[in-house]
């Protein structure tokens, strides 16, 4: 593939997929350095991946492959480095600006999702973009019988949280 080839996929991909890019960073990094560096080592990644994409499966299933493998990666790899390190929000949150049109629901949705494994966690991500069972499955490379048991577990899992933070 021609350098200007790859560049002009490279480009089409990252524009028509930020917003898939940003949620997966969103998921596996929480302070705004680490996931400046999350969406970074991603379009790494996404850029080295050009070459290797044959069109066998789609282009978002593609990318999202990517984006999660290099996030559980990154994960996995920076974890041991944030031992005994506070992050800018703990230390000063009125530095952090907070956004003037705040939906609590959401927040509350995205925090109980980071506190899922991470393979779960994928999978919700992929959920909420409106994959299939099938596409999920063949992203994460489990059953779709899988994909609709763990889901199911998960929703149940939320419907109670969800119960018990209202009751409260």
């Amino acid at each position: 593939m021609r350098e200007s080839d790859r560049q002009q996929v490279f480009d089409e991909w990252t524009r028509a997929h930020r917003g898939l890019l940003l949620k997966v960073v969103r998921m596996y990094a929480f302070s705004p350095e680490d996931q400046a560096d999350l969406f970074q080592e991603i379009s790494i990644q996404l850029w080295r991946s050009v070459p290797n994409h044959r069109g066998e499966s789609a282009e978002t299933t593609w990318i999202y492959r990517v984006a999660l493998y290099t996030a559980l990666g990154w994960t996995r790899k920076e974890r041991p480095h944030r031992v005994d390190h506070v992050s800018l929000e703990e230390v000063g949150p009125a530095l952090r600006a907070i956004p003037e049109h705040q939906d609590d629901r959401v927040d509350w949705l995205y925090e109980r999702i980071t506190e899922l494994h991470e393979a779960d966690r994928s999978l919700m991500l992929l959920l909420l973009e409106g994959f299939s069972y099938r596409g999920m499955a063949e992203i994460l490379g489990i059953s779709e019988s899988n994909v609709g048991v763990k889901i199911s577990r998960i929703k149940r899992r939320f419907a109670t949280l969800a119960t018990e933070t209202a009751e409260t």
